[in-house]
């Protein structure tokens, strides 16, 4: 039975302390108890205070509207008369003598520092006094006077001013996420040149199929990826509980409150994949529910300072929790047979496969406490390879000498009732976190607060908090930064939510000025990590965005911090806390390179089955079908697997069309019907069963899918909407067809010439060189929404050509358009005014100038943008701003590889000279304005709102610049009449079916079968016309064949090692010599009358002799029909039983050819 804890009545003592500066302390002490010790201090430093108890506090918060928040930069400090470096003895003498006849007798008594407002990496100890606070509200009885703590008006009436003070910690995250401006292939190159010098050692782990979950102890609180206090977090409780019970057994208990207490005393967090059956289907149910750990981070006081793997390692193994499988290398043999062992398995690899592989070729492998085919199966959704420090191999083989694999004492213990049982019998999402966090016990849910709070008041705080989080003074250093970063991410208005919540643990230290909030970061797009990213290389002392991103804010007053602010800088804190787990003498770009890689048999199920439900089941088969055709050309699937696949899912389509009707199935549950679809289908072949990978044994999840109430997700209260899939849209073609429609789009801007350029292909008598008419719409002059229209007019002329006139500037038109061409089975290409681009713009400032001054050049336009608007230029900067967050390649790629295909329209001349200093400078004066504008008021037009007069202003410096330069502004644009004509020629190839879009630089790996010597065909052709005119007989045996050995000399190799024949391992072991040229000599001669082939001996590259895992290599010359490749390995055993001739090649014909992979 699990003990009840006695519980006693709360008694409040109350105690006033008259200082000698006439100010009043007042200390609160709550007992409970001895199991649950509350304990509240605060200190107010008001020439009156009146303490009231905490029943005295309104019950329910009254809402109300809340008018647009502002906030302006705090003037800076007095400057610091004293030398900074005094000791802290120093500031506590100076603090006592402030605080007069006040004796505190207590060990955790705070020094108060000046604060710094330095945006340097140096960091600084706490700058005022701030309010400190022990324990925690102890389980869910405190949970009822909640509403007393967080009711009335306290945010409301909470008054920012010089007395405001803010202090914030990060309490919980993952690693910062950084988007790799490189393509695979480059990362790839990067990263084998860094091994190969010695500079870094490359680190592989699986990448399990679940979610992310991160616990920073019983009070820190339990958190999913943007999201905390539902389902998920009760879920990762519970496993992770569950984990401590089957390590330590009887012991569980005891070692689950030292794991608590550790986190909570040392401020860590630990983030992990948490991988169930019960929160809905990935690639593959897993056997078992367990969690695995991924990351350790020290929080401290400042900036987060993550574990290497091998102190993770070290770490888990003290704790006992399970832990990755890892893999090291650090030659540049062991990488380069890495990345070909990928992709030799790229299409068709299981864990098991994989797992082997990979032990053969790395330098170090560290088995996983989980073994993933025993827990989750054998379909692995990925590895992930990450520079990391060359010291990392020594640290590695040290932490496994120090740290052995520790015991599992609770394997044969009784543990209760699992996950799956205990959801099973409660079907309700409050229920089973409820019957969760109760059977995890006191350690790890000392309190279920962040689940359920109090029913009477909402667990969301007002969004002002952040408004007064920015507006207030930093209390240390590490807050400085934060302000800093959601300063930053709002005024480039990235795409990213901050969400504020009442931090319910902390409901004994609330006062009227003494506020507690939990925020979570949540960056909606992987474009905001992308932009934020830039950012950091132009303010290099910019914090990283994290990934899972929770901060405690306290909101504060002291009246006593002016006092303070006189004080010198005596003490300075080392919040930077070292970092983010050191570069180890890594440049930031290498320090952050890292690619994942997945699976074919795992994207299969995820990306091609799951997420193309929506569109099999609201827009059909054909759809459906340009769907995952379009994601295999994008992926690189080879050829082989896209007919088998294509095959495969047409069947599929038909099979669950037919079960389902029109009723779409749930994708939280969709393996119920894929794995028994997946299994009968591999069962038919050997082939199949390679091309699924792995099915059989399926997981009933029906009746213990744990409960999503109110249409959460783990990204963290989100309500879920009806969406596409993140990329429908129709298949690649490598030629458009002449009998479909065609719509010409333009992603510009005003002043780019569409409208010219589209009344030019109109009036072209030649038109586009077929019989398919050609219609425009002007977007000026279309009176209700435009696109629609477009629509209606693609559906009733499917056949022709439709020039869209407007501007097509973000993914919401673009969308619009493949959802055209999807139901027209029409194609589309856009048309981009050729520019350089910024880093963070498509379009170049050069550029921006020539539409400006092209629309100033207008009279009486029908959208009425010309001379006359007084707002021109503003209107060009809202639609230049449009495109903000892309560069020119990103740009260019993701129109690729939505449409397939993009023209580049001439603009500017390439021998221009400098855009002239007035005119940048007027220009830069406007984008600076524009985002000052936007940032206060949104899309008001300018001449509204606070700068309308500035605007005034600034239209007529940029109206007076451009003519003062208007022949530089004529004399660098390409002529008119070439840019059309260029654009026409293009448009008319792709009429006519005979573009072929270029490369989205999306490299393709393929799957690799064989590691081979590419010969130069011309050479070994030459060879056997040398011994046909020297020897009669080999004239005879070769005539008649010639063609079928010529054919089959553009394929002449020397194959060195087959991934059937010889394994994975074997064939990637080649990879140190890629594309290294090989000398190779030809001596003899080996036919009959079904093959011939020519003896190779196989040369060195670097002194390093290359061998042929083959027992006899060479190169094959001919079979008859009927007979395989394969059968030519028998030539020498047939000569020895005379039923092959020999020709020896004397003296031997030495050629070369690089070493490739097939």
């Amino acid at each position: 039975m699990s003990s009840v804890p006695h519980r006693t009545t709360l008694f409040v003592f109350s105690l006033r302390i008259h200082l000698s500066t006439s100010s009043s302390r007042t200390s609160s002490l709550l007992r409970s108890s001895s199991s649950y010790l509350i304990l509240s201090r605060s200190l107010c430093f008001n020439s009156s205070v009146t303490f009231s108890p905490l029943d005295n506090f309104p019950k329910k918060q009254k809402k109300r509207a809340h008018g647009e928040q502002k906030w302006q930069v705090k003037p800076k400090m007095d400057a610091f008369s004293e030398s900074s470096d005094r000791s802290a003895s120093v500031v506590a003498e100076a603090v006592n003598d402030q605080f007069g006849g006040l004796s505190l007798e207590e060990n955790n008594t705070h020094v108060p520092v000046l604060p710094s407002h330095t945006t340097s990496n140096h960091s600084v100890q706490n700058l005022v006094w701030k309010p400190k606070s022990y324990g925690t509200v102890g389980g869910s009885s405190s949970a009822t006077n909640l509403s007393k703590c967080f009711g009335g008006n306290l945010l409301e009436n909470f008054t920012v001013d010089n007395s405001t003070y803010c202090d914030a910690q990060i309490r919980a995250t993952f690693y910062p996420k950084f988007e790799n401006e490189k393509t695979d292939q480059e990362i790839r190159t990067r990263m084998i040149e860094m091994v190969s010098k010695g500079l870094a050692t490359l680190e592989v782990s699986l990448k399990h199929s679940g979610s992310l979950f991160m616990y920073a102890g019983n009070t820190g609180g339990a958190y999913a990826k943007n999201s905390f206090g539902n389902i998920y977090t009760a879920v990762g409780v519970f496993v992770l509980s569950r984990m401590f019970k089957e390590a330590w057994g009887t012991k569980a208990l005891k070692k689950e409150a030292e794991f608590n207490d550790f986190l909570e005393k040392n401020r860590m967090c630990i983030s992990m994949e948490l991988v169930t059956a019960v929160l809905g289907d990935h690639g593959q149910r897993p056997l078992d529910d367990y969690v695995v750990v991924t990351a350790v981070t020290e929080l401290g006081n400042g900036k987060p300072k993550f574990y290497s793997t091998s102190e993770i390692i070290a770490f888990c193994r003290r704790w006992r929790l399970p832990t990755n499988h890892v893999w090291l290398f650090s030659t540049r043999k062991s990488v380069t047979s890495f990345f070909a062992a990928f992709d030799a398995l790229c299409e068709e690899g299981i864990a098991t496969s994989v797992c082997r592989a990979l032990d053969e070729v790395a330098d170090i492998s560290v088995p996983g406490s989980k073994d993933h085919v025993k827990v989750q199966g054998e379909i692995l959704e990925g590895l992930v390879a990450r520079i990391v420090s060359s010291q990392s191999a020594i640290d590695m083989e040290n932490v496994l000498k120090d740290h052995p694999p520790p015991p599992c004492d609770g394997a044969n213990l009784d543990l209760g009732l699992s996950l799956r049982e205990i959801c099973a019998a409660h079907r309700s999402n409050e229920k089973q976190m409820k019957a969760l966090l109760k059977s995890v016990g006191p350690s790890f849910c000392a309190s279920d607060v962040d689940w359920f709070g109090d029913e009477s008041y909402p667990k969301n705080a007002d969004k002002s908090v952040i408004t007064k989080f920015l507006q207030s003074q930093p209390a240390d250093y590490s807050t400085s930064k934060l302000q800093e970063m959601v300063r930053l991410m709002k005024e480039k208005r990235l795409p990213a939510a901050f969400k504020c919540y009442h931090n319910f643990h902390r409901a004994n230290d609330i006062s009227p000025d003494n506020l507690f909030y939990k925020l979570v970061v949540h960056v909606h797009s992987d474009s905001g990590f992308r932009r934020y990213q830039k950012e950091m290389r132009h303010m290099p002392s910019l914090w990283p965005l994290y990934r899972g991103f929770f901060v405690d804010i306290n909101l504060f007053k002291s009246n006593k911090g002016r006092d303070l602010m006189a004080l010198n800088n005596a003490v300075k804190d080392a919040s930077e806390n070292g970092g983010q787990q050191g570069k180890d003498g890594l440049a930031d770009d290498d320090a952050n390179l890292m690619i994942k890689l997945k699976f074919l048999t795992y994207k299969l199920r995820t990306f091609l089955i799951r997420n193309g439900l929506s569109v099999l089941f609201k827009e059909g088969p054909a759809s459906y079908k340009d769907y995952y055709l379009r994601q295999m050309k994008i992926w690189g699937t080879s050829d082989g697997k896209q007919k088998e696949l294509g095959k495969m899912l047409d069947e599929w389509a038909t099979y669950i069309r037919r079960k389902h009707g029109n009723r779409q199935l749930s994708s939280s549950i969709y393996l119920s019907e894929a794995e028994p679809f997946l299994e009968q289908y591999a069962k038919r072949s050997s082939k199949n069963q390679v091309l699924i990978g792995s099915a059989g044994k399926l997981v009933r999840t029906e009746d213990f899918l744990a409960i999503v109430d109110g249409d959460l997700d783990e990204e963290g209260d989100l309500v879920k909407k009806e969406r596409a899939p993140a990329t429908p849209e129709p298949a690649l073609k490598e030629a458009v067809q002449k009998n479909e429609g065609l719509i010409v789009f333009f992603p510009g801007i005003p002043g780019c010439a569409k409208s010219a350029l589209c009344k030019e292909l109109l009036n072209d008598p030649g038109g586009f060189g077929d019989d398919r008419p050609v219609h425009t719409l002007m977007g000026d002059l279309v009176k209700g929404k435009y696109w629609p229209k477009v629509a209606d007019e693609c559906r009733k002329k499917p056949q022709s050509i439709m020039l869209a006139d407007k501007n097509a500037p973000n993914e919401d038109v673009w969308r619009q358009i493949e959802d055209m061409c999807r139901r027209t089975r029409a194609s589309a290409v856009p048309i981009v005014a050729d520019s350089e681009g910024t880093d963070s713009n498509p379009y170049s400032v050069d550029a921006l100038a020539v539409f400006m001054f092209r629309v100033l050049q207008r009279v009486n336009h029908p959208g009425k943008l010309d001379k006359a608007s007084s707002n021109a230029g503003y209107v060009l900067l809202m639609f230049y701003h449009l495109y903000e967050g892309k560069n020119r390649k990103e740009f260019e790629s993701e129109l690729i590889e939505r449409f397939g295909s993009l023209i580049q329209m001439p603009l500017l001349k390439s021998d221009r000279s400098p855009l002239p200093d007035p005119v940048k400078l007027v220009l830069e004066e406007g984008i600076d304005l524009f985002n000052l504008h936007s940032r206060r008021h949104g899309r008001l037009e300018s001449t509204k709102g606070t700068y309308a007069a500035e605007w005034t202003k600034w239209e007529k410096q940029l109206r007076d610049n451009l003519v003062a330069n208007s022949e530089y502004l004529n004399s660098i644009q390409v002529p008119f009449e070439s840019a059309v004509h260029q654009v026409r020629e293009e448009l008319k190839r792709i009429a006519k079916g005979e573009y072929k879009p270029p490369s989205s630089e999306k490299t393709k790996h393929g799957s690799i079968v064989f590691a081979a010597i590419n010969l130069p065909a011309t050479q070994v052709h030459s060879l056997l016309e040398k011994l046909a005119a020297a020897n009669p007989t080999v004239r005879s045996f070769l005539e008649g064949k010639k063609k079928m050995i010529k054919e089959k000399l553009e394929r002449s190799h020397v194959t060195l090692a087959h991934k059937r024949s010889h394994g994975v391992a074997a064939v990637a072991s080649y990879g140190q010599h890629l594309n290294r040229e090989v000398p190779v000599e030809l001596t003899e001669l080996i036919y009959n009358d079904k093959m011939a082939a020519l003896t190779a001996h196989v040369g060195s590259v670097d002194g390093e002799t290359i061998v042929s895992k083959n027992e006899w290599p060479h190169v094959t010359l001919w079979t008859a029909k009927g007979v395989t490749a394969k059968e030519a390995n028998t030539l020498p055993q047939l000569y020895l039983e005379g039923k092959a001739s020999r020709l020896l090649i004397d003296p031997p014909v030495g050629i070369s050819g690089p070493l490739e992979f097939f």
